[in-house]
């Protein structure tokens, strides 16, 4: 028997070291330096305070985990990543604090596994270092997330690719040094053959920047994620990434992990709005007695831990598929935890919310930017309905229709059936006997 529930001592050490490192070192962080960011390299007084948090994270041998030693790494596996993940998942800045940040993660997944030695150099190296910010770009204005709707091209002109097309919500953008973008640079057959990655220069010739675009509750003109503009913008030709016409295939690596380590840190997120919910209901009375004490919101609380500890171990089991490297197999368990993110995110906030009165819906607790990261999950990655349908199609496999008009369960063949079998079996035991 294999199934254990338990962490090695020695990992153990690691979490229980990384909390107290989050509860003294980097939650402080989000405080202080509220509205500023970590992605942000020319802040310098933020930098400088990263940089202190890194230096311990690196020393503690704890750095960019995700990848393996041979990509810069420390290689571990996913179930690992997991249990640091929603340690980390507490804090806007303890992702950059352990260099596994999106869309920096996932975009030194991609130059690890696809770029050549010169754009490892140019690229990954100060990527891994903590040195620069980086954009992933994928979406399009018109078709969203579906690549079949992708007009942003490519084309060759002797040493150069020729960039035409918009992109529209590149995280990011606004501070990255370099982009990773998905272009079609053959049109005559289908996007999963015809479409390639290219590392863009932020400032590269003809990249124009049409407006930078926030969530709920930022102002109209400000935040992260760019709508962008590729007017003849030529970049060399040596920064294709992989083979041309790959581009789908590298983007499936890069959404599948992305997916999952979202998943893993919205289990932080999720614990903390939990532990806010339960701390509120002993802290506030109403009509005589503690919030606590009424029944309605025992049983928001117990729903609250029911939902976070299935989402917890369902996050676990996926990142434990990943790790058996049965890849088909392992899709179908990303897809469910990426199904499960906002739901779970959005129930259980929305409760500590309501619990918190007007007071969880203010700015002066976290609750609301965090129930905002709700619809964000529902649509990043590519929308939950296409996961869905995802998980149906994998889950149907398994299945076939029944042979007769009904269904193999039907009580009138499962009785006939039943005697016949009984009738053998005690025919027999007479004869035995």
């Amino acid at each position: 028997m294999a199934w254990d529930f338990s962490t090695d001592p020695e990992f153990q050490d690691h979490l229980d070291w990384l909390t107290e490192l989050m509860r003294t070192d980097i939650e402080p962080l989000d405080h202080y330096f509220r509205g500023r960011s970590p992605f942000d390299k020319t802040d310098e007084e933020v930098q400088s305070q990263l940089r202190r948090i890194q230096e311990k994270v690196k020393d503690r041998g704890l750095w960019a985990c995700h990848l393996k030693p041979e990509m810069g790494g420390m290689g571990f596996g996913q179930v690992q990543l997991a249990l640091m993940n929603e340690i980390l998942g507490r804090s806007s800045f303890g992702p950059s604090a352990f260099g596994s940040q999106a869309p920096d993660s996932g975009n030194a997944e991609i130059l690890a596994h696809y770029g050549n030695d010169e754009q490892k150099e140019k690229y990954l190296k100060p990527l891994l270092a903590g040195e620069i910010s980086t954009c992933y770009s994928m979406t399009e204005p018109q078709g969203g997330s579906d690549p079949n709707h992708f007009t942003c091209t490519a084309h060759r002109d002797g040493d150069e690719w020729v960039i035409n097309g918009e992109k529209w919500f590149a995280s990011n953008y606004p501070r990255a040094e370099f982009l990773i973008v998905m272009l079609i640079t053959n049109p005559d057959v289908s996007v999963y053959r015809g479409s390639s990655m290219m590392l863009v220069p932020h400032d590269a010739p003809g990249l124009e920047l049409v407006r930078n675009v926030g969530v709920g509750g930022e102002r109209r003109g400000h935040g992260s994620h760019s709508y962008l503009r590729f007017n003849e913008c030529r970049v060399p030709a040596e920064n294709l990434m992989g083979e041309e016409g790959a581009g789908f295939k590298i983007a499936q690596t890069r959404l599948g992990g992305g997916r999952v380590h979202h998943a893993m840190r919205s289990v932080g997120t999720a614990k903390k709005a939990f532990d806010m919910m339960c701390e509120r209901a002993l802290s506030r009375e109403t009509k005589g007695s503690l919030l606590a004490e009424k029944q309605a919101v025992q049983h928001m609380i117990a729903d609250s831990w029911i939902q976070v500890e299935q989402f917890r171990l369902q996050v676990l089991h996926a990142a434990w598929q990943i790790d058996q490297s049965d890849t088909s197999k392992a899709r179908l368990y990303i897809a469910g935890v990426k199904v499960a993110t906002p739901r779970v995110l959005m129930d259980v906030v929305f409760r500590s919310m309501q619990i918190h009165g007007s007071l969880g819906m203010s700015n002066e607790t976290p609750l609301a930017n965090m129930w905002m990261m709700a619809p964000t999950f529902g649509v990043a990655d590519g929308p939950t309905e296409v996961h869905k349908d995802t998980i149906a199609k994998q889950v149907l496999k398994d299945y076939r229709s029944s042979e007769g008009l009904f269904p193999t369960e039907h009580l009138p063949a499962k009785i006939e059936w039943a005697q016949q079998v009984m009738a053998d079996r005690i025919e027999e035991e007479l004869l035995n006997a």
